[in-house]
């Protein structure tokens, strides 16, 4: 039987990468949000620590989903068709780039950097993550992206 959908290029054993990977960044910027909440509350600097943490943790971790995403993305013309897809990979550069600008925020002002900015940046990331992982869903189980047939 020929596979008729958009096909997943970043594969180990015919199952695709990038999904394997989404989860990690995904639990680490939604524990930043979290963590930053639980810091404006208590005001335990530890909580701030932790969602810096969390955040550099995410940001690997996006990076590794990004490439196998970059690779899904160019290796099917199918895939590029899709205007899901590109409103799911931009909207992921965007959170890449605010958790970016997050982490060096926090970087370079410690926990003074959470409130208000690092807070705001962690939500609107949150609400971004909604977005693009509906987005990811809807290139699944609507365009059948790296479904075997």
């Amino acid at each position: 039987m020929t596979d008729t959908n958009p096909k997943s290029t970043a594969q180990i054993a015919g199952h695709p990468i990038h999904p394997m990977l989404i989860p990690f960044p995904i639990a680490f910027f939604v524990s930043t949000f979290v963590a930053d909440l639980v810091f404006l509350k208590t005001g335990e600097t530890g909580w701030a620590t932790a969602a810096t943490y969390l955040l550099a943790a995410g940001l690997v971790m996006a990076a590794l989903a990004a490439v196998a995403g970059v690779i899904d993305f160019l290796g099917d013309n199918r895939i590029r068709k899709l205007g899901d897809a590109w409103m799911h990979m931009v909207g992921n550069v965007i959170v890449v780039l605010l958790e970016a600008v997050n982490l060096y925020l926090r970087y370079a002002g410690g926990s003074d950097a959470v409130a208000p900015v690092g807070v705001v940046l962690s939500g609107v990331v949150v609400a971004l993550l909604l977005f693009t992982g509906w987005k990811g869903w809807e290139m699944v189980y609507r365009h059948r992206v790296g479904i075997s047939s």
